[in-house]
């Protein structure tokens, strides 16, 4: 089957996963040893198991950033959840809680507090998402400050740390809960009617409205599932250096959350998403990140190799930049 004879749909989903072969690939041009894995104690080590490990709060944060999307909106505010979730589970802990459920507990409703406030002031204030989500940005940080007393607060939990340097079947605890909080926005996404909801509501919220769709209460739910998520990856965050850094937890990570969704070709205008496409796009930053420092390129160019390569993934996604290439081969051979 020729490439323009796939649907639309499938050409979307084949850049990004071609975009993360090419890339490990790369690395394994690098590195001939990249993909080798090894067991010890019953764990897996490798370089590809550390890509997925320290991809893990990019890939949390593209799933709840991946519903927002879909709505039309856009949640910058989930690098300051992640601090805010960190610096509430760390203070519980040198507070003398030891019950690992309430320190948890604590960090995920801090995480959906924050989604509540942006999912209301969208949903039913009217306040365009950017402007909403920067307030909690801004705001947020000195909230996490506020409760860290402006220290970094470091602590020495089992249980907690377990989240960010713990394995389960062998694999780092992140990746574990990044495949469970997939699976589970993922049923909830296609085995019930919600999914429909959200990509109603981003194509046109006033004809959802109509036709009997909440579209307030949908934007206050993709919020909060996207300040649970941002709260998981902010409670991995702070496990895994056994403390609570309220300036450096999660910073500019929500701008490389949106790039993921876009990279797995989300419509930023919303709509069409697809959650796993969105983690595909998590991988290729990280996978991209690994690839710069493995080729020994100076850390001067890292960002501009980082961005020209991301340009490249984006360009062959775009239909348009597909039509442009076959006009120009089009004129190219009429001139023959």
């Amino acid at each position: 089957m020729r490439y323009k004879d796939l649907s639309p749909a499938v050409r979307r989903s084949l850049w990004p996963i071609i975009g993360l072969f090419v890339l490990l690939l790369a690395n394994v041009l690098i590195s001939p040893e990249f993909f080798s894995i090894e067991i010890k104690d019953g764990r897996f080590y490798g370089s590809l198991i550390d890509v997925m490990n320290r991809a893990a709060p990019v890939a949390l944060l593209a799933i709840g950033m991946t519903l927002v999307i879909a709505t039309g909106g856009v949640d910058l505010s989930v690098g300051s959840v992640m601090a805010i979730a960190g610096a509430v589970s760390a203070g519980l802990i040198v507070g003398g809680v030891d019950n690992i459920a309430i320190v948890i507990g604590g960090g995920l409703l801090a995480g959906v507090a924050a989604g509540f406030v942006n999912g209301f002031l969208v949903g039913y204030f009217g306040i365009q998402p950017i402007v909403a989500t920067l307030i909690l940005m801004v705001a947020g940080r000195g909230i996490a400050q506020l409760i860290n007393s402006g220290q970094i607060v470091t602590f020495h939990h089992e249980a907690f740390e377990y989240l960010g340097v713990g394995y389960l079947f062998g694999l780092p605890f992140p990746i574990i809960l990044v495949i469970i909080t997939f699976v589970l926005v993922q049923l909830l996404m296609r085995r019930t009617a919600l999914g429909l909801f959200v990509e109603g509501v981003g194509a046109n919220a006033s004809a959802s409205h109509y036709i009997g769709i909440n579209d307030k209460l949908i934007k206050l739910m993709v919020y909060c599932v996207s300040g649970l998520c941002a709260a998981v990856a902010g409670m991995i965050a702070a496990a895994d250096i056994g403390g609570s850094d309220a300036n450096n937890a999660g910073l500019w990570l929500e701008l490389d959350a949106i790039l993921a969704v876009v990279i797995g070709g989300a419509s930023l205008m919303g709509g069409r998403f697809s959650v796993f496409l969105s983690i595909i796009g998590a991988l290729i930053i990280q996978a991209l990140t690994i690839t710069i420092i493995l080729s020994g390129v100076p850390p001067k160019f890292n960002l501009l190799i980082k961005a020209a390569a991301i340009i490249v993934i984006l360009l062959l996604q775009s239909p348009e930049f597909h039509r442009q290439i076959a006009r120009f081969k089009k004129a190219g051979g009429a001139q023959s």
